[in-house]
């Protein structure tokens, strides 16, 4: 119990900072006996208010960002519901085969972020520039990584951060602040079909709860305090662990 309840305030500072928090519970789970399906759906049940929490603590970074979340929230609650559908009624074997290239095509693009970004929005600028939600690409592109979210998770935050970072003209900070609250969305809607259709260990689920509402805050702290430069290399470095651990 007191493993679970460390992992999960590790997770939720994580998924505050860049999201892969999944990467330290789901093999804690599995370490502990609790099998694959159910470790997976646990794990997204109780990183919700941990989420929440990462959310909470950045809502300064939120201001002025109403219409452009009111938008992308349709996209990450339609990918999330898709995806939780996805865990329950396919094989993990196709989607996971992909993941390690999902990853590292957000890390990528997260790397490259700034020279792609002057790319698009010099050819916006063009057009009349930029929309307050982004560029048309990343409603649909924020709904993949909704899916993605809903049957996964672990490094949604950095296909999260490479999307935002590349289709919407904001800070790195404020970017961070947005993935925090589409990443909850995920969870959240993925919780809520896991809920009714699949089986829960829920005194997993709490355990992750209560650690990852402290790591939220813990996460949303220190988060605010790195440079765009520094944020992107932790990023980058979590990515490069998340693609390591789906390969071994």
């Amino acid at each position: 119990m007191a493993a679970v309840l460390v992992a999960g305030m590790a997770a939720g500072t994580i998924n505050t900072v860049v999201g892969s928090g999944t990467l330290i519970t789901f093999p804690t789970l599995l370490a502990f006996g609790v099998s694959p399906v159910t470790a997976n759906v646990s794990n997204t049940i109780g990183l919700v208010p941990g989420s929440l929490s990462g959310a909470w603590g950045y809502r300064r970074e939120l201001e002025g960002q109403r219409p452009r979340l009111l938008r992308l929230a349709t996209a990450s609650l339609l990918g999330g519901v898709v995806g939780a559908v996805l865990l329950l009624a396919l094989p993990s074997a196709a989607f996971d085969a992909i993941v390690p290239v999902l990853i590292a095509l957000g890390v990528v693009l997260v790397l490259l972020g700034p020279r792609i970004q002057r790319a698009v929005l010099r050819r916006a600028e063009r057009r009349g520039g930029l929309p307050e939600s982004g560029a048309g690409w990343v409603w649909p592109a924020v709904a993949g990584a909704g899916v993605y979210g809903g049957y996964f998770g672990a490094a949604q935050g950095v296909l999260l951060m490479a999307i935002l970072g590349i289709g919407v003209d904001d800070t790195m900070q404020r970017h961070n602040a947005t993935k925090n609250v589409l990443a909850l969305l995920v969870n959240a809607v993925a919780a809520v079909v896991f809920v009714f259709v699949a089986h829960i260990d829920w005194r997993v689920a709490v355990l992750i709860a209560v650690g990852s509402m402290v790591g939220g805050q813990i996460g949303a702290t220190v988060g605010r305090r790195l440079p765009p430069p520094v944020l992107r290399g932790v990023i980058a470095v979590v990515g490069v662990v998340a693609i390591a651990a789906f390969l071994v």
